[in-house]
């Protein structure tokens, strides 16, 4: 049974990572198609003032918290989530499930060249894992996209176009698509392709990832502000949501 804590209107799957990657697995089984979502404190409060964007998380199969934030929250209101479930681990570990298997894997979005090199260093770490096709999120010709997706009917869809263009797009075109399971993965790409570094171990460790990114990209500063918002809100009205 799905048990889930409400943080501000968005369900969250009350789950650990291991807990997270069987329930994605389950979900290749099954008969219909599926949508995973991995919001944090910043998509919350974008939700927070969209409720199309709300509606949107809230149909996922799957809502696991991508930030520590969220989990802070949970706890604010006496319902503590059993972890932190980075989306970035999250798509990894369900990689390692995947390899070897009949799965196929299919990367949307991102920059040009930057999916291209996140499958090829995906492919070499996690050998036998068969990412099958790959397209930019620039593509301004959406039937384009459909249609190499379908030509090649993959199991799991990544989509890289951060939020909430990406739950839009899941959202809008998931009905149109042969694949199975549908995970959106912002800016994970970048990651994968080493665009992008992840912290250093000590700061995941001690949950200070955002911290090390500000400290990288100074400019993410009026983004992070969400944060101190988005506990405000918790503490006033968190309560509330059932």
């Amino acid at each position: 049974m799905r048990t889930t804590i409400n943080i501000l209107g968005i369900k969250f799957d009350n789950v650990s990572m291991d807990e997270a990657v069987e329930i994605g697995l389950s979900l290749f089984e099954k008969e219909a198609k599926y949508s995973i979502y991995t919001p944090n404190p910043e998509i919350v409060m974008a939700a927070y003032d969209n409720k199309i964007l709300q509606n949107q998380l809230n149909d996922g199969a799957l809502c696991i918290p991508d930030g520590i934030g969220v989990v802070i929250g949970s706890k604010i209101i006496g319902k503590p989530l059993k972890e932190r479930v980075a989306g970035y681990d999250f798509n990894k570990n369900m990689f390692e499930r995947l390899k070897n298997t009949d799965k196929t894997v299919y990367f949307y979005g991102s920059a040009p060249g930057v999916a291209k090199l996140a499958a090829k260093k995906m492919m070499e770490e996690f050998k036998g894992l068969n990412i099958v096709g790959i397209w930019n999120g620039y593509e301004k010709d959406n039937s384009k996209v459909i249609d190499n997706i379908n030509m090649l009917n993959p199991d799991l869809l990544l989509v890289g176009l951060g939020a909430p263009r990406q739950e839009e797009w899941i959202s809008m075109n998931m009905d149109k698509i042969n694949a199975k399971v549908f995970v959106g993965v912002g800016g994970s790409f970048d990651g994968f392709a080493g665009k992008v570094l992840r912290s250093p171990d000590i700061f995941i460790k001690l949950n200070l990832e955002w911290l090390h990114r500000l400290i990288k990209q100074p400019s993410r500063w009026k983004r992070m502000l969400q944060l101190p918002r988005f506990l405000i809100k918790m503490l006033v009205e968190g309560r509330r949501y059932k």
